[in-house]
């Protein structure tokens, strides 16, 4: 049984205590007394008293109350002892040790070792209180309620029958086979269907634990919202919203204000200001100041986009007859190389042409698009479009991709980097590849070339391969003063580097290559074709990565 029915079954069961349908006025219809062993005269009791001894029965409306013993009063009240059963039909039997009840105000108060019993469902507890002509009941003393496989435990009860609410307080536990709500304050509606939480909240099962000091549920939607400190815990990840809205049916989630998603497993953390998550897909979108942090042995990456989208272990990624990965269920979405990507239904247009991605089995992939910045010590970055792919850390960048590593800024159509959780591991530059540094304001040391291919050791490039008309400038110095420069022209070549600056170069086939004195020199020689210096786009701290000019 799910909270839905086992509250719409507690309220049922409310609603109808013994009394429920006495609905006479002050003064009304008398109690019937129906049955005793022994009946006397209490005078030492007053008001008319009258002992009722041994096998006591009493009517009132349509509810029999049996006792061991009763006083009944001459203003139609009665107080009786002993083995209390009070019957309403065939379906509600009330137990308990005494009770108080007024025939003309409708007023019963049941005591000590009270138990109610309806169908499948039983109340237990010391004390409770039921006033028929405001149908409002209520029990002041710790009660366990048992449904099924649902139990419902507080210290306080209120149901009111007129405006169908049931409210539970003080150390609300309910305990169900799938999950269990500890809380505050819980209070349902029998017409809205919606059940309200009050106070500090969790509801923990197999999936996940949600936190929140106030939300509610419609059961009848299967909808909900948590706020107030809310947070979802599952087992890889923490979800915090100032708002957290939950649609079980359609399997999404939502989160405004102050979002922050946390992944243990892979020690990332993303916030912004809205958040989307589609369980089919196992895929979340952060917009509005967007920011992903992932923390290494010995540092950080801040990278920041409009939208940061995270698939996980691909399970929303369908792949056409060419192993092209597609993003959505729409048979008409195109693969990544045609410019787009279909985000539930949703199209992002790119201003570049985009390489095919392949799956990885069981791997979680991000996706940052438009002005993206990132910063880590040892590298910083710039382009339009980014995919993260965790498992390996290889980063792929989209729409003038811009790189920088130490004194080396890198360029091309596409570029890919493979990181680890110690160090940058190696990077492929395709398309228009340039790497350049600089030594002063006007001269550049360049590398060009269709395809590179580079080698870090301890987080510096150290080997740069070039296959296809390779191009290079560097400068040669004396007492930290250039006194030449080399340029050279070579299909494939390997460019060795030490502290950052061209060490050496290995030409693959027969080179072009001069060296000039660095007064015997045109200026316009310096620079390669497609030469492009991006230094104000570098982001220098993480707080750069949110300036975009």
């Amino acid at each position: 049984m799910n909270l839905k029915s086992f509250l719409f079954s507690v309220f049922c069961f409310l609603s109808v205590l013994p009394y429920s349908q006495a609905q006479t006025k002050v003064g009304g219809k008398r109690i019937e007394i129906v049955h005793a062993g022994a009946l006397k005269f209490a005078n030492d009791v007053g008001n008319g008293a009258q002992r009722l001894i041994g096998d006591v029965e009493f009517k009132h409306d349509n509810v029999l109350m049996f006792c061991d013993s009763a006083y009944f009063y001459k203003d139609n009240s009665l107080d009786a002892f002993g083995h209390i059963h009070i019957q309403q039909g065939d379906s509600l039997n009330l137990f308990g040790d005494s009770l108080k009840y007024d025939g003309n105000t409708k007023k019963a108060i049941i005591t000590h070792n009270v138990s109610v019993i309806k169908g499948d469902m039983q109340l237990t507890t010391e004390q409770l209180n039921y006033d028929v002509s405001t149908s409002i009941g209520y029990y002041i003393t710790p009660a366990r309620i048992v449904n099924k496989d649902n139990t419902l435990t507080s210290e306080q009860g209120y149901f009111f029958g007129k405006s169908n609410d049931l409210t539970f307080k003080k150390n609300v536990v309910l305990t169900n086979p799938q999950f269990v709500i500890n809380c505050d304050t819980m209070r349902y509606n029998t017409s809205s269907k919606v059940t309200y939480f009050i106070g500090p909240t969790t509801i923990k099962s197999k999936e996940n634990l949600i936190y929140c000091e106030d939300g509610w549920y419609d059961t009848f939607k299967d909808q909900s919202r948590f706020s107030k400190h809310s947070y979802i815990l599952t087992k890889e990840q923490k979800m915090f919203g100032d708002s957290l809205y939950y649609d079980r049916k359609k399997g999404i989630g939502r989160a405004i204000r102050n979002v922050e998603i946390i992944d243990t497993s892979q020690n990332l953390n993303i916030k912004g200001d809205f958040a989307n998550h589609f369980e089919e897909k196992d895929l979340s979108i952060v917009t509005g100041n967007a920011l992903l942090t992932q923390v290494y042995d010995k540092d950080t990456l801040y990278l920041h986009a409009d939208t940061l989208k995270a698939i996980g272990n691909n399970k929303s990624i369908k792949k056409d007859q060419k192993n092209n990965l597609i993003i959505s269920k729409d048979k008409k979405t195109e693969p990544l190389h045609k410019k787009n990507i279909v985000d539930n239904s949703k199209t992002v247009k790119y201003d570049t042409t985009y390489q095919i991605a392949k799956e990885v089995p069981d791997n979680k992939q991000l996706f940052a698009y438009h002005r993206v910045k990132f910063y880590k010590n040892d590298l910083q970055g710039k382009c339009d479009s980014l995919i993260y792919t965790l498992v390996d850390s290889t980063m792929k960048l989209f729409g003038k991709p811009t790189l920088w590593s130490d004194e080396n800024q890198l360029t091309a159509d596409s570029i890919q980097l493979i990181t680890g959780s110690k160090s940058l591991r190696s990077i492929e530059l395709k398309g228009s590849a340039f790497i350049v540094s600089q030594e002063d304001s006007v001269h550049y040391n360049q590398i060009r070339g269709k395809y590179m291919n580079g080698n870090f050791k301890s987080n510096k490039l150290y080997l740069v391969n070039v296959i296809g008309n390779g191009q290079t400038i560097y400068y040669l110095k004396e007492k930290k003063e250039i006194k030449a420069v080399n340029r050279a022209d070579c299909t494939d070549l390997h460019v060795y580097l030490k502290e950052n600056k061209i060490d050496r170069i290995t030409f693959i086939t027969k080179p072009d290559a001069t060296l000039f004195p660095i007064d015997k020199i045109d200026l316009k020689e310096l620079k390669l074709k497609n030469f492009s210096w991006r230094a104000e786009d570098k982001p220098l701290s993480a707080k750069d990565i949110f300036i975009w000019k």
